[in-house]
């Protein structure tokens, strides 16, 4: 399990004794895990939050026997590597890029998916002009390595903190006629994409919710930037909110309808910007976001996609603030729950309420 103080832990499972701990990093430093490992042979694979915090993300690779480090990951390449030539100076050591969700992994090609977070600090690019690789990333790493195969990045240069770290849905089914590989990944940009999860190639790329800042996807899947729609000091009125279109819980994918399942978000917000220097172990955000109407007045609704378009079979409509993942199941259903303690059960393939 991870600990807050991004601690690391081996539990026995019959008395609950520790049988082993590792700092993964410095919790002073602003580095805490908030999420599961990903436990794969005797690897458990891991990953890192503090993204607001200045820290610099990494994906680890532990034995689960021992605790001993087996191999370490970056999110923001160091000087030595050609793509840390996407951030300004030195700005790639408090580059944020936060791990701080579980990844997948694909068994047969042995590689594990990690998706990354927000650059830092969120809100200011100026101090850190370029791409900001691997921020905002999906990264392939080799299980027994952890070298890098490929990377694909949903948001380059984000000013919106629309963090990448959404699990990685990896389907085999048919793309343009073709049986594929392929990972489904409904982005907190509010874009869903579809992607060659064996090479990284683009294959896909349409909005699933509410999005005010983008003129859609180029061939490589790279955002066509509409103007003006960058934090400003008296607030700027974006879509998606900071939340994103969809956010860390979980969307599901049926084999058997062909359909991805996501509990969308439709929203805005206004973002501003204050600059700030980083300071070890302190907020390093550089701004901010508030919601400029009611959230009442906000859209939220478990929608069906297909992967093969892009486009939506059925939406439900749902009234209440949430962040259920969702679950689908051979018996063609789909669960999800509110924040106010309901619980529902909808038709896979027409979305009706059951």
């Amino acid at each position: 399990m991870s600990t807050l103080d991004a601690h690391l832990v081996a539990l026995d499972a019959r008395t609950g004794s520790v049988i082993w701990e590792t700092e993964v990093e410095e919790a002073s430093a602003g580095y805490s895990k908030t999420a599961a490992p990903l436990i794969v042979g005797d690897k458990g694979f891991t990953g890192v939050a503090g993204g607001e915090f200045g820290t610099r993300g990494v994906v680890d690779a532990y034995n689960i026997n021992t605790g001993d480090r087996q191999w370490h990951f970056y999110t923001t390449p160091g000087p030595d590597h050609p793509d840390s030539r996407t951030w300004s100076g030195n700005s790639w050591r408090t580059g944020g890029s936060a791990s701080w969700m579980t990844g997948s992994y694909d068994p047969n090609l042995n590689l594990v998916y990690w998706g990354t977070g927000n650059p830092g600090p969120d809100y200011d690019g100026t101090v850190r002009e370029g791409d900001n690789l691997y921020s905002d990333s999906v990264v392939a790493l080799d299980a027994d390595t952890g070298e890098l195969k490929w990377h694909f990045q949903f948001t380059p240069h984000d000013l919106h903190d629309w963090d990448s770290t959404q699990i990685p849905i990896l389907a085999d089914t048919e793309f343009e006629g073709e049986p594929r590989k392929l990972m489904l990944f409904p982005n907190r940009n509010a874009f869903f994409y579809v992607l060659d999860r064996e090479t990284g190639e683009f294959l896909l790329g349409t909005p699933y919710a509410k999005q005010t800042w983008s003129d859609g996807l180029d061939e490589s899947g790279r955002p066509l930037l509409l103007p003006n729609k960058e934090p400003s000091t008296e607030g700027t009125v974006v879509s998606p909110g900071i939340t994103g279109g969809f956010n860390w819980w979980s969307p599901t994918y049926s084999p058997r309808t062909d359909l991805l399942y996501v509990m969308a978000y439709d929203s805005e917000m206004r973002y501003f910007i204050r600059p700030v220097d980083y300071e070890r172990g302190q907020s390093y955000r550089a701004g901010g976001g508030v919601t400029p109407e009611p959230p009442e007045r906000y859209r939220r609704a478990v929608r069906a996609i297909f992967p093969q378009t892009g486009e939506r079979q059925w939406e439900f409509p749902v009234n209440s603030r949430t962040t259920s993942g969702l679950m689908s199941t051979v018996g063609d259903l789909v669960f999800g729950g509110t924040a106010d303690g309901f619980f529902f059960a909808l038709d896979a393939v027409t979305g009706e309420e059951l």
